[in-house]
């Protein structure tokens, strides 16, 4: 039997901010005032309050004294800084994992080529992210695992900049990840970590 774990109103609109931020509904800079949030989802102030901070933990936004949370722009500039040190910790993960196959990443590529064209682009990021930590998680190093996990939130951001090349069918990525992984399961090390190199550096993705 599967138990279903109840989602709190707080843990719903914050659910509802996280993907109209992912999908560009709300833009890079654009403010979120609690009062206007309040209106619009129709509840109580303190529950904005508690999913702006949720987000704000995430790294989906940022919060400054005196002013509301905001969605953070992530400049051409941070993208190079992102996959400078986002790239060496993937090659990582590829060398230690090569010719082996990981069932939790294919999983995630299985519900990533489901997802049906015009689907949510926060559905898209997750699966691809579930996949890339799956991965990753699969190197079998806890310091590898925290410190890709503190690139999470800039990927995700960086990944909505990706939306208009893939939106109308996210087939296409996944097809793109389907022969990363290909690669990584046959080995040997050298040409998973060329393969990821190559990924990367393909849109950023």
């Amino acid at each position: 039997m599967t138990t279903l774990r109840p989602v709190s109103t707080v843990e719903a609109l914050a659910a509802a901010l996280r993907e109209r931020v992912l999908s560009g509904d709300i833009e890079p800079g654009a403010a979120l005032p609690e009062q206007e949030l309040s209106a619009r989802y129709g509840v109580a102030r303190p529950t904005v309050r508690e999913a702006l901070a949720l987000l704000v933990h995430e790294g989906l936004l940022r919060r400054e004294r005196n002013r509301s949370a905001y969605v953070p722009v992530i400049t051409s500039a941070d993208l190079a800084d992102l996959m400078y040190v986002r790239g060496p910790l993937e090659e990582l993960m590829a060398q230690a994992v090569a010719g082996r196959r990981v069932t939790a990443a294919e999983e995630a590529l299985d519900r990533l080529s489901g997802l049906p064209p015009g689907a949510p682009w926060a559905a898209v990021v997750a699966e691809h992210m579930a996949l890339h930590e799956a991965l990753v998680a699969a190197a079998g190093s806890p310091r590898l695992e925290r410190l890709y996990a503190t690139l999470a939130a800039e990927t995700r951001l960086g990944l909505a900049g990706l939306r208009h090349a893939y939106e109308e069918d996210p087939r296409e990525l996944a097809a793109e990840h389907a022969a990363l992984l290909r690669v990584i399961a046959e080995g040997p090390a050298d040409a998973a970590v060329q393969a990821m190199r190559e990924h990367l550096r393909w849109r950023h993705a």
